[in-house]
């Protein structure tokens, strides 16, 4: 299985030229889109969702990530072993969260610089990657070749800043770190680190003294914190746009207070 993960939108037709390559070399590649919504060149927030979505696809899959301000550059293009996954991305961060995850579990990390373009197409151009690097090489790893034919082996990826909360005393310092479709905060604080079941969740001026079980706990219009499917909080006006009606944004500020 290989999926794609892009900045690409729909309008230009990128995600389906870049199909297009893998079928042409692996006819029976199952494609899987994880999404192509990726704010443009924001690397951060396409690390984050792969982390969102790696852990539920089968072993072995090979997850296609493109959200490269730095193509061609000298940036390099590679592809990565980590744990049961494969990776195949420019060098600019995407795998940070499954690379520090693996190197916690004491997981399998093989990273390799893409030197080969006998897997590549032929003369690929400077501004589409996705087509000319990346695909063909993961429809040749879906084939069977292995890791190691592809390029020359990395020991230095380059790595996000993963923004993470601070604690001070029975306080958190959180951040916000996503913000979905539906205008939904997603916090960078997991279910794990909150240890009382009693809070006060500050952002701005707006005050929640609980964490809700579902989004229809409370009437229309309410701001309310829950634990999102991945265990981190989230905070949410039911039925409504948090980011717009709180006007907040990517890393501003959250106060988490166990009481």
């Amino acid at each position: 299985m290989i999926t794609l993960l892009t900045d690409f939108g729909w309008k230009d037709g990128y995600p389906g030229i870049m199909k297009g390559v893998i079928s042409s070399i692996h006819p029976q590649a199952q494609i899987v889109d994880i999404s192509h919504e990726i704010p443009p060149q924001h690397v951060l927030e396409g690390a984050l969702t792969i982390s969102r979505a790696y852990p539920y696809f089968p072993a072995d899959t090979i997850h296609v990530m493109v959200v490269d301000p730095g193509v061609g550059t000298s940036r390099r293009p590679i592809a990565a072993r980590i744990g049961q996954y494969y990776y195949v991305c420019p060098d600019n961060g995407l795998i940070t969260i499954p690379y520090q995850s693996a190197g916690m579990h004491q997981e399998q990390v093989e990273i390799v610089h893409l030197n080969q373009p006998q897997f590549w197409l032929p003369n690929p151009s400077t501004t589409f990657h996705g087509r000319d690097i990346f695909s063909p090489v993961a429809a040749h790893l879906a084939l069977g070749i292995p890791l190691e034919e592809l390029g020359i082996p990395v020991h230095d990826p380059i790595l996000l800043d993963i923004p993470q909360p601070t604690r001070q005393n029975q306080a958190w310092h959180a951040q916000i770190i996503h913000i979905d479709r539906f205008g939904n905060l997603g916090i960078n604080l997991s279910r794990t680190q909150i240890l009382s079941s009693r809070v006060c969740i500050t952002i701005k001026d707006h005050i929640i003294t609980d964490i809700s079980p579902t989004f229809g706990s409370h009437p229309p219009g309410s701001l309310v914190a829950i634990w999102d499917s991945s265990g981190y909080l989230s905070l949410c006006i039911v039925n409504g746009s948090a980011t717009e009606i709180l006007s907040v944004g990517l890393l501003d500020p959250v106060l988490v207070e166990e009481q």
